[in-house]
């Protein structure tokens, strides 16, 4: 049963992707997701429903639009297959679990979130509250349906300590830390904290963890230097989602005497 869950789940990621990808072009750019339907940035040209399968279409119209030749980014099929293995690795997390809708709603979140974090610098209020709008409900209702209230009361206490950690870093250091990273913290100390409490700090470390290792790297690259705006979500979501998938093993080897 696992398998065929992460199955469909898989499908669904590359469904979701290729809408990621109409969510990651037009948000940063305050155009609607929903109209006018996919087209060439380039020509115009509306896209045929053939030359819109995730991934496929891409390979079969070899990166290029149908109607004027214009390159497509790399971009579009490694954000429909990330979607899905995203996807499936919550399925095989989670299984039947009534969590999971919730789940699969914050990685497609948290991916667009990091695209256009590390192409514009900005978390976007507009995918931020939506995600919150969608995903508090399904955690309602999966502590009604077993009665796991408990795990409801942990997620809104990791919700606020997430947030008030890293409000105080941005208080201490707005240039280091924006205020759409306190935003979205709150999203990810939700999240962690229907797992547990620990899982919230330990998600929190793990992407300062990789921010720090990353920023020391650009640096000694000669990439960026000290004083070098590098954008945080990316890496506040690469936290999240190893302490989500992980983070249990983590903390049973982390606590082992």
């Amino acid at each position: 049963m696992t398998a065929v869950v992460a199955a469909v789940c898989g499908v669904l990621g590359l469904a979701m992707g290729s809408f990621l990808n109409v969510v990651i072009h037009r948000v940063p750019r305050k155009e609607s997701v929903v109209r006018p339907r996919s087209h060439c940035p380039r020509c115009g040209s509306r896209l045929a429903d053939r030359d819109n399968v995730p991934v496929v279409s891409w390979v079969l119209l070899r990166g290029r639009c149908r109607a004027c030749g214009a390159p497509i980014s790399v971009r579009y099929p490694l954000v429909e297959l990330a979607t899905a293995a995203l996807f499936v690795a919550a399925a095989l997390r989670f299984g039947l679990d009534w969590a999971l809708p919730a789940y699969l709603v914050l990685f497609a979140a948290l991916l667009a979130i990091s695209a256009i974090d590390l192409e514009h610098y900005i978390i976007p209020n507009r995918i931020v509250y939506p995600t919150l709008a969608v995903s508090v409900p399904l955690l309602v209702l999966a502590a009604a349906a077993t009665g796991h209230w408990l795990d409801l009361e942990h997620a809104a206490i990791g919700a606020v300590l997430a947030w008030g950690l890293l409000l105080v870093i941005h208080l201490v250091s707005p240039r280091g830390m924006g205020f759409g990273d306190v935003r979205l913290a709150f999203v990810l100390g939700l999240f962690l904290g229907w797992l547990s409490l620990s899982h919230v700090f330990l998600g929190l470390f793990l992407g300062f963890l990789f921010g720090s290792l990353v920023g020391l790297v650009l640096i000694v690259l000669r990439r960026r230097g000290r004083r070098d705006h590098i954008p945080f979500g990316p890496f506040l979501a690469a936290g999240a989602t190893v302490a989500i998938l992980a983070g249990s093993p983590i903390l049973h080897w982390y606590r082992s005497p």
